[in-house]
């Protein structure tokens, strides 16, 4: 095992991915297994399709399939993978520029998931850190990441990199409808170690 780094969705690291979601890890914790047989799919279909459509800075993208089966206009957002040598999860980052506000269909300009067998290593607590470096770059002053009530293990991973409590919510039902932390990220100053 060596140390993990962020790394751009690519072919070489492609078929570690696929191992993961054939394991049955999901990068979708509300859709699950459907949404890991839906990117097996695209996978089989066209792998560089599949891997260009996970960095689309410019949001040039097809409309967003949501929880409900509607469509929403993309953002620009892109995922990076965490790999130490294989795949260990994914970090997305997704934002509207000109301002750090979000829709209302968007609970955070964050999401990550590391895979179970890679879980209690420290992975999601630096890959949360290393996209913040990116997140610096685009001009946001801040970012906000949601996580369940109890989800502990992912708290801690946001207080870890200077996340603050701003509200406590029930999330709609679309999205779980569980009581849920909302996080603040202030990315104007250094980010913690």
């Amino acid at each position: 095992m060596t140390q993990p780094q962020l790394v751009w969705p690519a072919v070489e690291h492609l078929e570690s991915y696929v191992a993961a979601l054939r394991r049955g890890w999901s990068p979708d914790n509300i859709r699950g297994e459907a949404a890991a047989k839906e990117e097996l799919a695209e996978i089989a279909e066209d792998p560089g399709l599949f891997l260009n459509r996970l960095v689309d800075r410019e949001a040039k993208g097809l409309p967003i399939k949501l929880p409900d089966g509607s469509t929403a206009k993309r953002l620009p957002g892109y995922r990076r993978w965490v790999w130490d040598g294989e795949f260990c999860g994914t970090i997305g980052f997704r934002w509207q520029p000109g301002t750090c506000e979000l829709p209302p269909r968007v609970l955070g300009h964050i999401g990550y998931s590391i895979v179970p067998w890679k879980r209690r290593l420290g992975y999601a607590t630096f890959a949360l850190g290393a996209i913040l470096e990116n997140v610096r770059q685009e001009g946001l002053a801040y970012v906000e990441i949601t996580t369940d009530l109890d989800n502990e293990a992912s708290q801690k991973v946001i207080l870890a990199n200077g996340g603050k409590v701003v509200e406590e919510f029930r999330k709609p039902p679309e999205f779980g409808g569980k009581e849920s932390l909302r996080f603040r990220i202030d990315v104007r100053g250094s980010v913690p170690t």
